[in-house]
């Protein structure tokens, strides 16, 4: 069952888009076009398909890279400043935080402040709390932090689109419009992925899944499972003793069928978890980055990848 092909199409028409609209009003790049730039994929996602062909988006974070390891080089410090619009996470990416700080570019998106970051451990328990945005939804831990995943929850993405969108219109207002039916029109596609999860995850045997990296909380949350996380917010760490112990509890009673690793991170700590209770392992993409080992070519492709192996996992019917 692939829920996710209806909306293939939509992504062909905006990438068609965007290769064949051009204009050359009001904006200051070489071309004409609006110089925008993104920290890292989900931010850049957004700037394309929102800006289409009035914006030439630079990203910050080579596909591949583990965003939060981020380093700038002089030349990409200096690219920066030269840009209409910054697209960024703040608290993501120090080395960018500290580059915006010092640019002095005036239209600066940053996607944490549309859509307010929580404080995740080890475990996100979404049957506890609403799926607002003013909730906390965490146990707390030693591991706790403020949790950038936001993009991975549609709803969330969703007001850091229209953030955008309201950024690239006031930077070139000649293209308001366009920008304005292009936000509404991705907003429209990420509601849709948002039904497309509640109806995927409905009937389901088991509501927990375990991760090795804290990045998937608020989908948790969103739709009523249970995250736990092998290390916390830092895909780096190690797992102590005790939590390796309280996982092996956790997966017999809960009935936890698989151990999910990520695509820009080690999978050894799953496999070794995985293989020590009898379990399966799969990937769960915090789409972080693009690269030939994900299971899509862009955001909505991931996300209905991330679905279906949530639903394997969780045995939705």
């Amino acid at each position: 069952m692939n829920i996710g092909r209806a909306l293939v199409p939509l992504t062909a028409v905006a990438g068609l888009v965007a290769l064949t609209a051009c204009s050359t009003a009001g904006a200051s790049g070489d071309d004409g076009r609006l110089k925008v730039t993104a920290s890292f994929y989900p931010m850049q996602f957004l700037a394309e398909e929102i800006g289409g062909g009035h914006v030439d988006v630079t990203e910050l974070t080579k596909p591949g890279t583990e965003p939060h390891d981020l380093e700038l080089t002089p030349r990409q410090t200096g690219a920066l400043g030269e840009s209409d619009v910054v697209v960024y996470l703040k608290g993501l990416q120090p080395a960018v935080d500290d580059a915006i700080a010092q640019s002095g570019v005036k239209n600066t998106v940053d996607a944490a402040a549309l859509t307010p970051l929580e404080d995740h451990g080890t475990e996100v328990d979404g049957h506890h709390h609403t799926t607002g945005d003013n909730h906390t939804g965490h146990e707390d831990d030693e591991d706790a932090g403020a949790d950038p995943h936001i993009w991975l929850d549609p709803v969330r993405y969703a007001k850091v689109a229209e953030g955008v969108g309201k950024a690239l219109a006031k930077a070139d207002p000649d293209h308001a419009a366009t920008y304005e039916k292009n936000t509404a029109a991705l907003v429209k596609k990420l509601d849709a992925l948002d039904t497309d999860f509640r109806d995927g995850l409905k009937n389901r045997t088991s509501d927990t899944f375990i991760t090795t990296h804290a990045a998937f909380g608020y989908v948790a949350e969103r739709y009523g499972l249970v995250e736990e996380a092998i290390n916390g917010i830092n895909p780096e760490s190690e797992p102590s003793a005790a939590r390796v112990r309280t996982l092996h509890q956790l997966a017999e009673d809960k009935g936890v069928s698989t151990v999910f690793f990520e695509t820009l991170a080690s999978d050894r700590t799953a496999a070794t978890l995985a293989g020590d209770l009898g379990l399966k392992t799969a990937v769960l993409d915090p789409i972080e980055g693009i690269t030939d080992k994900s299971k899509g070519r862009d955001y909505f492709e991931v996300q209905h990848s991330n679905l279906e192996a949530l639903r394997a996992a969780l045995g939705a019917k």
